[in-house]
């Protein structure tokens, strides 16, 4: 039997440059600033159009620079820091033809609101020679680097299924831009889904959709979906299935990633989903054929999606500064793949099913 690791490290920056932060929301609050500081990277200033907010959690975190306008703390911040914006995605074209050129910068997802804008900003990005990377976190929290890990040293053989699920209660009221948008659920929040199965298993050649509103959230333009993944004649399955309207309790709420493949397979529950936002705890489990007498394997690993995997992609990032051959999994041009994904996503939506033969 085969020793396999499944250890959720990555690449950390040599020389950690300062963070200049563009936005001061509730996302900025409780996982951005948590994994700096649990990193030990230093932040040189933060700016908000909401002058309160942002000295609110400059005095939280000890951040000596609040500015009061964007353009000051361009002006401030040196050349080789990197600009992390967590503003809604209709906000980022116009602050990325402020930054000047060459320089670094982490977005909040998604990419801009369709893929046209997706197309301009990554044009921006090239003509500006912008290092930049989408903050497309989940797939490095902890358990989903171990999965990772896992899949790659072949423990459970090739991979041909693989199913997200989300039956959870979601506050959407926590994000009030959201409501009004014409596209919603897909586009701000399974597009990390897509992202994720983008990442283990390539771009498929087809998505089917249907997103859903739900009769007690009207306000918002979908809270439901479910995504297929078409990879043609492979046999492999893959499919998304969310629902953010069940408020009947946490008992039968579910929130995870589960992976099959010919000589095993790997569950990874995504506890801060469940009991959002307070969360319950992460839980990884896996089978694995060759030890079957063992049944399913529980193992501890260490870390959390809030703040471990916004320290990943923030890590991504900078090591692709310093070595531009580096993966850089975070980079605008992966993350404009998943734009592609969503895009798809909505088309099939608007497209409607095949009707029933007569």
């Amino acid at each position: 039997m085969e020793a396999y690791t499944f250890s959720p490290d990555f690449e950390l920056p040599k020389t950690p440059r300062p963070i200049a932060i563009i936005g001061a929301g509730g996302i900025v609050e409780e996982a951005h600033l948590p994994a700096y500081r649990k990193a030990g990277w230093p932040i040189h200033g933060i700016f908000d159009i909401r002058p309160d907010r942002a000295e609110k959690i400059a005095d939280y975190f000890g951040i000596t620079n609040v500015y009061s306008s964007l353009d000051d703390l361009i002006t401030d911040t040196p050349t080789d820091a990197v600009y992390d914006i967590a503003v809604p995605a209709s906000q980022l074209i116009d602050i990325l033809v402020q930054l000047p050129d060459g320089a670094n910068l982490m977005m909040q997802k998604p990419m801009g609101e369709t893929l046209d804008e997706s197309k301009d900003i990554m044009a921006l990005c090239d003509v500006k020679h912008l290092t930049a990377s989408v903050n497309f976190q989940m797939k490095l929290i902890p358990s989903i680097i171990a999965a990772k890990r896992l899949i790659d040293q072949g423990a459970i053989g090739e991979l041909h299924d693989m199913e997200i699920r989300m039956n959870i209660h979601h506050p959407w009221e926590l994000w009030d831009f959201l409501f009004g948008l014409p596209r919603m659920e897909m586009l701000y929040h399974s597009i990390h889904y897509m992202d994720m199965i983008r990442h283990f298993l390539g771009m498929p050649d087809r998505i089917y959709a249907k997103t859903f509103q739900h009769p007690k959230q009207m306000r918002l333009a979908s809270t439901r979906s479910v995504i297929v993944f078409d990879y043609g004649d492979t046999p492999i399955r893959a499919f998304i299935n969310t629902n953010h309207g069940h408020e009947f309790g946490i008992r039968h709420q579910d929130s995870f990633v589960k992976w099959e493949g010919t000589k095993g397979a790997i569950k990874a529950t995504l506890g801060k989903n469940i009991n959002f936002p307070k969360g319950e705890a992460d839980q990884f489990e896996y089978f694995l054929s060759e030890q079957q007498e063992r049944g399913w394997i529980q193992a501890d690993i260490p870390g959390a999606w809030y703040p471990d995997a916004f320290l990943a992609t923030m890590a991504d990032l900078q090591c692709a500064i310093e070595n531009p051959n580096s993966p850089h999994i975070t980079s605008v041009k992966h993350a404009y793949d998943t734009m592609r994904l969503v895009e798809a996503a909505y088309l099939s939506n608007n497209t409607g099913g095949t009707k029933i033969p007569q």
